[in-house]
């Protein structure tokens, strides 16, 4: 389903780490299959972030066959000292997306900032552009291009394969500020869900529909605001400059 402020963009690296936070634990991290839905917001929010909508994943497809590759790599030990892990990476990604946002409805002093238009018009420039901040597909050491593309364009590794499960899968993190339900607010939620893939396409559920959700901790909401002088967006355009067409002076 196509909406309105939809935007879509192929994102490319050459490696990807998505993982469950669970298997940070043990230090060595071994890739899922998929990128997951936090990772792909997190690859929009690089792209163009404001705290008054929440970026929300509706598909993604997978062009490239899916293939891992280990490597050694040396984390940090703060208590001194080397050491040395193995993590497993996917690589030679590629990926197109489909998303679309929605108003961050915990977010009532940002009322005024709800202008459909500007935020849609400027997500698609920056995509453009490659974004605003490092993209990065899972972790930091794996960094992306972004560019934009027509979804279901060109050929896919897996066009011709009817369908593939991958299990029960970490689906992403409901923060506090985007808390979506009575039982999410004011908490740190952990979501999972069993992702398939047909003809190339995984059709994301929205958070709020994810079978499994298990509360971490509790989360205090950040304020935002002229008066805690932590967001100026607001002053950015005006109505007028955000219907102009691009390129119009």
């Amino acid at each position: 389903m196509n909406y309105r402020n939809t935007v879509e963009f192929e994102v490319y690296g050459d490696y990807a780490l998505f993982t469950d936070p669970v298997m940070h634990l043990g230090g060595e991290k071994c890739t899922l299959q998929i990128p997951t839905y936090e990772a792909l917001k997190g690859v929009l929010s690089s792209v163009y972030w404001k705290p008054t909508l929440i970026w929300v994943i509706d598909a993604v497809r997978v062009m490239n066959p899916i293939q891992t590759e280990v490597k050694g790599v040396r984390p940090i030990k703060y208590a001194g000292g080397n050491d040395l892990s193995f993590y497993t990476y996917l690589k030679n990604c590629r990926y197109q997306v489909r998303a679309h946002f929605i108003w961050n409805e915990n977010r009532p002093e940002l009322a005024v900032d709800q202008n459909e238009n500007k935020h849609h018009n400027i997500a698609c420039r920056m995509i453009a552009r490659g974004g605003r901040r490092d993209v990065f597909l899972g972790t930091r050491e794996c960094q992306a291009y972004v560019e934009p593309c027509v979804f279901g364009e060109g050929p896919g590794a897996y066009d011709s394969t009817p369908e593939l499960a991958f299990g029960l899968m970490y689906h992403g993190m409901t923060y506090a500020d985007e808390a979506y339900s009575p039982e999410t607010q004011g908490h740190m939620t952990t979501r999972y869900w069993h992702p398939v893939m047909r003809k190339g396409v995984i059709e994301f559920l929205p958070p709020v529909d994810c079978p499994i959700q298990r509360v971490v901790r509790e989360m205090e909401v950040k304020p935002f605001g002229e008066e805690h002088r932590n967001f100026t967006g607001l002053r950015e355009f005006s109505d007028a400059e955000c219907t102009q067409e691009e390129g119009a002076t």
